[in-house]
């Protein structure tokens, strides 16, 4: 969803309201760990306007489908996470580097009139999946024997 940012009023705020359809989607590649949406997402943003500043507050809510990180199944993931965005146009530099300092690593700049809210929400996404995804805290994995799910039962390998 691409949003204008001239519709943002001076000194005002606009409200956005949606949901991301299963349907929507897209991996990044071959090894995506995120397979596909379980359910849609609820996502409510809103833009305010301060100047030639922006501020995106917003929260999703919905689940995906992953893979455990020990079990290698497939398992449903709950995502509920606000998040906020400072937008500001980024400087025109040239081709000169610009040296960001520590206030500006809170920062995203933007070029021109319109942001895309699929890539902040797609970002958002990805930051709110725990780093190692498990099943269930107490999987115990696959056998490194023979490669049998270990959650399924005992298999017939010596390991010890």
């Amino acid at each position: 969803m691409i949003i204008d940012l001239r519709t943002v009023p001076r000194e005002g705020a606009r409200a956005f309201q949606f949901s991301l359809d299963k349907d929507c989607w897209r991996p990044k590649g071959v090894n995506e760990w995120i397979l596909d949406l379980h359910t849609p997402f609820m996502i409510n943003v809103k833009i305010l306007r301060t100047g030639d500043k922006y501020v995106l507050d917003g929260d999703l809510e919905g689940s995906v489908r992953i893979v455990c990180d020990r079990c290698l199944e497939y398992y449903q993931q709950d995502v509920k996470t606000g998040f906020r965005l400072f937008l500001v146009q980024s400087p025109d530099t040239g081709k000169a580097e610009i040296e960001l300092l520590e206030e500006d690593m809170e920062v995203d700049f933007i070029r021109g009139e319109e942001i895309d809210l699929d890539e902040i929400i797609q970002e958002q996404l990805y930051l709110s999946i725990p780093i190692k995804s498990l099943c269930m805290e107490e999987c115990l994995g696959l056998c490194p024997m023979c490669g049998h799910n270990l959650n399924n039962g005992d298999c017939q390998c010596n390991r010890e």
